[in-house]
């Protein structure tokens, strides 16, 4: 089930950061990363955040975020993801669907590490198509995704 997280909320929010934790050092060791940003991330950080999130959740559990950033011409995938425990159910999906369905804009985009395989897998199966790759300062190769909401793309998701 997928509902929206009150993020205003500490005790939420800690929930949040705590699956945000867990996941991101995957992806840190995925990249090589010994200094990676989305890990200092605070709990006040994510109270004090105006961006929406979702959560997904087993047996009451929280399984998975989608953080997102939506104005008038995109919406953003600011953050997707999923704890550990919880990896290869379907609910990166799960939330990419969830979004597209919510969500009506032109363009969709989202960003990860280059050499995250699985969330690379993942953009490219819903029609996402790489606009960009850079070096952060942080010794990290990111790749840019974008999804233009056309009927083909609406296809694919």
């Amino acid at each position: 089930m997928i509902k929206k997280l009150q993020n205003n909320d500490a005790e939420v929010s800690k929930k949040i950061h705590s699956v945000f934790q867990v996941s991101y050092a995957v992806e840190a060791k995925l990249l090589n990363a010994t200094d990676f940003p989305p890990l200092k991330r605070s709990i006040a950080n994510f109270v004090e955040s105006r961006t929406a999130f979702y959560g997904y959740f087993v047996a009451e559990k929280l399984a998975g975020v989608i953080e997102i950033e939506h104005n008038a011409s995109f919406t953003s995938i600011n953050s997707l993801v999923v704890a550990p425990n919880f990896f290869r159910r379907g609910i990166g999906s799960q939330l990419i669907k969830f979004v597209f369905n919510t969500y009506n804009s032109e363009q969709f985009v989202v960003e990860t590490g280059l050499e995250n395989g699985p969330a690379t897998k993942l953009y490219k199966s819903f029609g996402f198509k790489e606009v960009k790759q850079w070096d952060t300062d942080f010794g990290i190769r990111k790749i840019k995704f974008e999804r233009n909401n056309t009927k083909e793309a609406q296809n694919n998701g």
